[in-house]
């Protein structure tokens, strides 16, 4: 029997929920999870009361395009991958996203830790949940097949969710 994911923290506002993924920099697995994840929220109808952002602990990448084979992997896929430009995490977005999620455990500590608010990506895996997105950086084209495949099924779950909360 699966685990049921995690709920989702209520909104701070009525008019939005805001959502944040956060890698390491922001050009991988964050920008692979937020171009999917706001494409999900848009087919359920639910673009203009949700926002997704991203970004990196780091600050190296800041103002680049992702990473061109996660690109690649997102354009094969169907998704636009063409307007990200990586940003820098800040601690202020504890207090103004609604869902902050880590894409792993290392990411997690980096952004001062899980709180109600806080949580890894995973967590609402609905195959493996509390699993870390495995970066594909240093890897070939398969680590990047391997993280859209989690990223997808992932963002399902938590649009559902979604769609539930701001019934």
């Amino acid at each position: 029997m699966a685990t049921p994911p995690p709920a989702l923290p209520a909104p701070r506002t009525s008019s939005r929920y805001a959502v944040a993924l956060v890698c390491l920099g922001n050009i991988c697995r964050s920008p692979m999870a937020d171009v999917v994840l706001s494409a999900r929220v848009e087919e359920a109808g639910l673009a203009d009361r949700v926002s997704i952002a991203s970004s990196g602990t780091g600050d190296w990448h800041v103002g680049q395009p992702m990473d061109r084979r996660a690109a690649a992997t997102l354009t094969a896929a169907g998704y636009d991958a063409s307007r990200h430009r990586a940003q820098q995490y800040a601690p202020t977005w504890r207090d103004e996203f609604d869902l902050v999620l880590a894409m792993d455990g290392q990411n997690l500590v980096d952004i001062g830790g899980a709180d109600h608010r806080v949580r890894l990506f995973r967590d609402f895996d609905p195959l493996e949940p509390g699993g870390e997105v495995p970066d594909p950086y240093y890897g070939g084209d398969a680590g990047f097949e391997e993280v859209l495949t989690m990223v997808e099924r992932t963002a399902a779950t938590i649009v559902a969710q979604l769609g539930l909360e701001l019934e």
